[in-house]
This record gives C-alpha cells, sequence and structure tokens, in this order.
C-alpha cells in the first residue's frame, strides 16, 4: 500500500494596507489587518511585496477624493512589474460611491464596502483568483438602524472598528485577552493610539454627507472599549486617543448620555495608559459635566477638540447646526476655568452658502478672542447629497479662495501666537521621536494635527519613545513648542 502524496504547501498570501484620511480610518485598517492576519495573509509594509494592495480611502472632501484616487492608481501601476496582483479600495469613498467608482476607476480590481469587511481574507483570494468581484450600490446607511438609538444594539449591522470574536483561539497580538474579542492589528509602533468610542453620527449639518455612508450613531459597549484599551496598553501605547463622528453624544443609545464621564475615569486608571484623549466633540453637545470630567480627572488630557465650523448664528444656523461667538467663548472660558492651560482646537469652514462680510468679520472676532491652539480652516465646497449643495446664495470659487487665506493668515498668526504665549510654562510631554532631535507632544497637542514640542537640554536623560517627561517652554516656532528639560533661570 503507497502512502499517498502530502498536499502541496500553499504559499502565504502577502497584503498591504495603505491608509487614508482620519484616525478612525486608522482603527478601520487595523480591524482589517486583524481580519486578515487571522485567515492567514501576511501583512507587508510594501506594496511591491504584495499580492494584493488594499487602500482605505477617504471620502471628506474633493481634495482628500483626489488623493485616494491618486493613490490607487500608484498602486494600479505596479502592477505592470508583477506585484501587487490585485489592488482593492475600500473605505469611505469606496463605501459612499460603491459602483460609480468601480466604473470610473477601472484600474482598480475591485471596490469593497463596509459590509465585506467580515470576510475580507475570503474576498481578497477570490479577487486574486481573478473572480469578478460585484461592488455594492450605494445607499443611505442611516436607513439600516431603527430611528430610536436604544434600539440599535440588536441590529445587524457593519460597523467598522466594533469588530467582535468569539473564537478563543486568535493569533497572537489580535486583540484582546478572552471571551468575545476585538480583532485589531496595530500597524504602527508609536506610543499613540486611537481607539474608536462610536460610530456614525445623528446630526444633520447640511454640508456634511458623513452620516449617509457612516450611517446613524452607534456606541460600542464600555466594556469593549475598556477591554480594548488594556490591550493597546499590552502593546506599549501609553496614550489613547478616543474617536468617533460624534464623541459627545456617546452613551445615548445605551441609556446614558453621561456615560463618558463613567467611562473616562476607568480608562484613565488602566495600567500602562497615562493619558486619555477625547476628540471630536460637537459643542452644542458639550455637557458641564463632560468639560469637568476632561478638565479635571487626572490621566484625562485637558484637551478640547470643539468642532465649531464658524461663530456666526446666521451661517451656523444654515449650516443646521446652533451657537454663535458668545456661548462658545463661554465654553471655552468654562474648560479653561477648571484647566488655565487647557489645550483647544477646532475647524471652521468660510465661504458657505449665503455668507457675508460681516458674518466673516464675526468669525475673526470669535477666532482672535478664543486664543485656540489650532484650526484648521476649510473653504466650502457642494458634496453629493447634502441639503446645502441645494442652496442658494452659492459664493465664486474666488471669493471663497480669498475668504480662506484671509482666515488661515490670521489662524497663523493667532496660533503663533498662543504657543508663543506658553513660554515659561510647565508642561508634561510625551516622547515620541529619539534621533538626532528628541520630539514629542504637550497635553495640549493631539497626534499629527496641532504641533509638536522639541525637547532641548536633554543631555544625560536617556529618553525612549514612550517616556513621560515634564518640561519647560523656552520657545516656539509656529504652533511648535521647544521645551527644557532643566528649568531656566
Amino acid at each position: 500500500m503507497t502512502t499517498p502524496p502530502a498536499p502541496a504547501l500553499i504559499e502565504p498570501r502577502r497584503v498591504a494596507l495603505v491608509t487614508l484620511g482620519c484616525a478612525r480610518n486608522e482603527v478601520d485598517s487595523e480591524e482589517l489587518a486583524g481580519r486578515l492576519e487571522a485567515d492567514g495573509w501576511v501583512l507587508v509594509e510594501d506594496a511591491a511585496d504584495a499580492d494584493a494592495v488594499v487602500v482605505n480611502t477617504c471620502g471628506f472632501v474633493e481634495a482628500a477624493k483626489k488623493d485616494s484616487v491618486d493613490t490607487l492608481l500608484a498602486a494600479a501601476d505596479l502592477k505592470a512589474h508583477g506585484r501587487p496582483k490585485a489592488v482593492i479600495a475600500v473605505g469611505c469613498l469606496a463605501e459612499r460611491y460603491g459602483d460609480q467608482l468601480a466604473e470610473s476607476l477601472p484600474e482598480a480590481d475591485a471596490v469593497l464596502g463596509f459590509d465585506d469587511y467580515g470576510d475580507i481574507g475570503a474576498r481578497l483570494r477570490r479577487i486574486i483568483a481573478g473572480e469578478p468581484h460585484v461592488p455594492h450600490a450605494p445607499r443611505d446607511r442611516r436607513l439600516l438602524l431603527p430611528v430610536t438609538p436604544v434600539d440599535r444594539a440588536a441590529a445587524a449591522v457593519a460597523l467598522p472598528g466594533h469588530a467582535q470574536r468569539e473564537e478563543p483561539d486568535l493569533p497572537e497580538g489580535i486583540a484582546p485577552a478572552s471571551g468575545p474579542r476585538v480583532v485589531r492589528r496595530r500597524l504602527g509602533s508609536g506610543p499613540s493610539a486611537p481607539l474608536k468610542l462610536a460610530s456614525g453620527c445623528d446630526r444633520r449639518c447640511a454640508f456634511c454627507a458623513i452620516p449617509s455612508f457612516r450611517g446613524s450613531f452607534v456606541s460600542r459597549r464600555p466594556s469593549d472599549v475598556i477591554e480594548e484599551a488594556r490591550w493597546l496598553a499590552d502593546q506599549g501605547v501609553r496614550e489613547i486617543v478616543l474617536v468617533s463622528e460624534n464623541s459627545t453624544s456617546y452613551g445615548k443609545d445605551l441609556g446614558d448620555l453621561r456615560l463618558l464621564e463613567t467611562l473616562l475615569p476607568e480608562l484613565a486608571g488602566i495600567d500602562g495608559v497615562d493619558w486619555v484623549r477625547v476628540s471630536y466633540l460637537q459643542p452644542a453637545e458639550t455637557r458641564p459635566t463632560l468639560v469637568q470630567t476632561i478638565a479635571s480627572t487626572s490621566g484625562v488630557v485637558p484637551y478640547f477638540d470643539l468642532s465649531f465650523q464658524h461663530s456666526s448664528p446666521t451661517v451656523l444656523r444654515r449650516m443646521r447646526r446652533f451657537g454663535g461667538t458668545e456661548s462658545f467663548l463661554d465654553l471655552l472660558a468654562s474648560a479653561r476655568a477648571l484647566s488655565p492651560l487647557a489645550g483647544a482646537r477646532s475647524n471652521v469652514i468660510v465661504g458657505f452658502p449665503g455668507e457675508t462680510d460681516a458674518d466673516v468679520d464675526e468669525l475673526e472676532r470669535f477666532l482672535v478672542a478664543a486664543r485656540l491652539d489650532a484650526v484648521g480652516v476649510f473653504g466650502y465646497s457642494d458634496e453629493d447629497g447634502t441639503e446645502a449643495a441645494t442652496y442658494d446664495g452659492k459664493l465664486s470659487l474666488d471669493t471663497i479662495r480669498e475668504r480662506v487665506e484671509r482666515i488661515s493668515a490670521l489662524v497663523e498668526e493667532l496660533t503663533a501666537q498662543r504657543a508663543e504665549d506658553r513660554i515659561g510654562e510647565s508642561i508634561e510631554v510625551l516622547v515620541e521621536q529619539v534621533a538626532d532631535t528628541i520630539e514629542g507632544r504637550g497635553a495640549h497637542q493631539a497626534p499629527e494635527v496641532d504641533g509638536n514640542t522639541t525637547l532641548v537640554d536633554h543631555e544625560g536623560a536617556a529618553l525612549r519613545v514612550g517616556d513621560l517627561v515634564m518640561a519647560t517652554v523656552v520657545g516656539s516656532d509656529g504652533v511648535d513648542l521647544i521645551a527644557s528639560l532643566r528649568p531656566r533661570a
């Protein structure tokens, strides 16, 4: 009797993930990485070494869409050299446009939506094998969930960044310890990491298309958030950045609108976590109790990422938003009364339909008084499917460009002055780079968006990435700070 031949070994498939856009997309990419690795895929950094390149696209504004398309085309160009074998679009642009994107971009081998994430490994194998993939037809994801927030928990809807697995034998490094586990593989090694608090948004801002392709607001369970934070700490993460489309709504679908105030101290108490930072606060929903918790809880950085968008009440009403200069200044004052050195940042949109010169003057008045550490300035553009795209009173591109330049110049001056005002302050700095220079961030500086702090006078300190040190601000360069480890007379 002859022994049957052993089955031929199948070479592991290699996949490269390219992430564009915001920190929420970073979490989604790490979920995809965890799913793929659990399915036997090998993660590689270089697209030229991969069988499949997965581009996690951004669909927020026109510039981000163009960047996503350019990245997909660049990956497709590599196929002429034999690798990769397939280029796949995922993420917000893919979800938002689906079959339209596939038709207009034949260079991409497939366009996958959020509903494909749960079986991503099998999807990629079939695409590499040459099987056609039918892209989804875009749909309003808000319609997939119940209108009443408390009824959403039981709905079977794909929510990127919320994935749970029941299997007990996930490969090492895919989070976390026991029971239902979040599927995630870190793609970076820095001391800071985003953690998804919730997905979607129930607000109906006239300029924003995000709820239509991200869906209605759904909170993650506190136990899931805490367990993932513990796993991140075990991976060497020292700063947890809570991200969502609207963090101030956290808990409303779980029956407790003040759940974030309870969750933050628990996260800050996790061994290994030095900082907890909250991103994406809606001013109209920012409660005094939440301000108190962020400003006063040990381990929670006093940092307020407030989505003002404008300060003219007239413009804000047309945007389907609330507030204005005085209420926004009162909110900032309440935070600084509790924590005088608190950081504050925002984004503003100029050139919104119907915006007048007086509205721009009002925005300038607010920005001068607000003393923000960082401000993103965006020029308005129509977004498909939004209410504002149907508005009259559209401004010319030249007018919008002029106002963007005007407000950007003011913001550059004001934020540089705010950084200069911090000279002499004693700040805590999270070390992120130890090379020719030592770079980090103060508590008022969020990753990627708010500037950095360069440490000087550090001879003999033997600093490592992830260290948290006290330093004195001795200089500034724009929004960036220079800080000394040794106080100067």
